[in-house]
């Protein structure tokens, strides 16, 4: 918690407290190695291998890779409404014999 209090004794023992602590000094050439780990670590960044979700984007893009996944998609797409269709139309060939069967007792 800091207090900003302008007590020239806090000044005075803020003061003393900074000339108290040693600083070490850097060892050589310190910027310039700092420096180029940042920029070692920037490039692997930039050559890392993308993730899964990414490298399946990447081939979704491509051309062939695109027109091989709509029409995968198409067929997928018409086997699974012919399903459906066949579902529903037995549905209603099944209520439809029923009703012709015993047209009041149901109801």
């Amino acid at each position: 918690m800091r207090h900003d209090f302008n007590d020239p004794e806090d000044v005075k023992l803020s003061g003393l407290l900074q000339e108290s602590r040693e600083s070490p000094a850097l060892p050589p050439r310190f910027q310039e190695r700092v420096w180029s780990r940042i920029e070692k670590a920037e490039g692997s960044a930039s050559r890392e291998s993308p993730g899964w979700l990414d490298a399946l984007a990447i081939w979704l893009l491509r051309p062939r890779a695109a027109v091989a996944g709509v029409a995968l998609l198409l067929v997928a797409g018409a086997v699974l409404g012919a399903r459906e269709g066949a579902q529903v139309a037995r549905r209603d060939a099944q209520a439809h014999y029923l009703a012709a069967v015993a047209p009041n007792s149901l109801r």
